[in-house]
């Protein structure tokens, strides 16, 4: 089965501590689990308020299902941030193979 992965970098200019990057973190990780059934994680420290690195993988048994997928998960999250007042700086996908 092939399992495809993203890889998102955000800046959250507002942040001005911990707690704000967590709160915008949080609530991405669980708008995006709530909307597809994925796996989501935050991949960084968190030693940056300003920035995070979140990390979400997907399985399915069609690769053009998963690239699908794959791109509704990078819409969303761009949307769910740009209401989070946050921004997506980068945003990689890629499947890997069976």
């Amino acid at each position: 089965m092939p399992i495809g992965r993203v890889i998102l970098e955000i800046e959250i200019p507002h942040a001005q501590s911990l707690k704000d990057r967590r709160q915008v973190v949080r609530s991405l990780k669980d708008k995006l689990r709530h909307g597809f059934n994925i796996s989501v994680a935050e991949l960084d420290e968190a030693v940056a308020w300003n920035r995070a690195t979140i990390g979400i993988a997907a399985i399915s048994g069609s690769t053009n299902y998963l690239t699908g997928q794959l791109q509704q998960i990078d819409e969303a999250a761009h949307r769910i941030c740009t209401t989070l007042s946050a921004e997506i700086r980068d945003s990689y996908a890629e499947i890997l193979p069976d």
